[in-house]
């Protein structure tokens, strides 16, 4: 009851790349970069088991950035001529790459770092892959001329290495989609459908994170417009209610999302995030456990799994690790308060 995770991304090491930053440079190349993100990735292996969750990842620490780190295995995609472009409905603007023919994967793209991780954990393993609508708003299409038929595509590549995680023995693979709270009618009407393609025919557990954004200041001014109630989940909810997807992710501390948008999941597990990734200030046991009670309104004990907010990424390495340490104590404080 109450198995813990984080969302995905976890700092990487000042030794790997550049810290504190959504999109950092690597500090090496070749061999000796390969060599840094296999010791990165054991490293927060152990740190999460240490802190004491019971679910663990690679920390994306071989990604640049989470939907990059995707597409640089996908022909069609031009990397040398990358062009400025508002991503998030133009919350900020980034360096994207264009895609500009047919899409196809040149072969495996995350064989290394699942690989890698399963053979050093006993723990249930988790990894992440950004969702097909998410990955449309991060990346300049010169080819297709329309955004459902190039989601489309890019879910089939998903799928493909959806199935291939899960046969390295993956338990849990989770889709991001944080452009789901940006274009909400898009997301129902073709987003969901887009994110089952991606999952089909997977028999490990699927899941998909929604969230209001790493803890930059684009996305922290962004929040502060959208007033009293953030209500976008109650437009994508529904449809997810419906799908396939077997966990669903949405923010709770420290936001302004109604609990009872929690109510719009029944029958699926819920991904409660109980630790704030925009704040560097750490959760006690108690308010993680405290919030950890608000959603049992909501949702049954044996649905409810404590999480991050979203990715830590642009975090400072020390703040992080107390953070996993806060989510694990004060889900270990719930199951005393609320029964095993």
């Amino acid at each position: 009851m109450f198995e813990t995770a984080i969302a995905g991304s976890l700092p990487k090491p000042s030794w790997l790349s550049e810290t504190e930053k959504l999109w950092p440079q690597w500090k090496l190349a070749g061999s000796e970069l390969q060599q840094a993100k296999m010791d990165a990735t054991l490293l927060w292996i152990k740190e999460q088991e240490d802190a004491g969750l019971d679910i663990v990842g690679d920390g994306e620490q071989s990604r640049q950035h989470f939907v990059h780190g995707f597409l640089e295995q996908v022909e069609g995609i031009d990397f040398e001529n990358k062009v400025k472009m508002g991503i998030r409905n133009n919350r900020y603007d980034a360096m994207v790459p264009q895609v500009i023919a047919p899409l196809r994967l040149k072969g495996r793209v995350h064989a290394f770092e699942a690989q890698l991780a399963r053979a050093h954990t006993k723990k249930k393993l988790k990894f992440t892959l950004p969702g097909p609508l998410t990955i449309v708003d991060t990346v300049a299409d010169r080819f297709y001329g329309d955004r459902k038929a190039m989601a489309f595509a890019f879910a089939e590549l998903l799928n493909q290495e959806a199935l291939a995680l899960q046969a390295d023995g993956v338990d849990i693979i989770q889709f991001d989609e944080p452009a789901f709270n940006v274009y909400m009618q898009d997301a129902a009407d073709w987003g969901v459908q887009a994110l089952e393609i991606a999952a089909r025919n997977l028999t490990c557990t699927t899941a998909v994170h929604i969230c209001y954004g790493y803890g930059i200041k684009a996305n922290t001014d962004w929040k502060e417009t959208l007033g009293g109630e953030w209500r976008q989940y109650a437009q994508v909810f529904p449809a997810l209610a419906a799908s396939s997807i077997q966990q669903v992710s949405l923010e709770c501390y420290h936001s302004h999302v109604p609990p009872e948008m929690m109510d719009l999941l029944k029958g699926k597990d819920v991904m409660v995030g109980v630790i704030d990734v925009a704040s560097d200030v750490i959760e006690t046991p108690e308010q993680v456990a405290d919030t950890i009670g608000m959603a049992l309104q909501h949702v049954p004990r044996n649905r409810l799994f404590p999480c991050t907010n979203c990715g830590l990424a642009p975090m400072s390495r020390e703040v992080a690790v107390k953070k996993l340490e806060a989510l694990a104590q004060g889900a270990a404080l719930a199951r005393q308060r609320y029964g095993a």
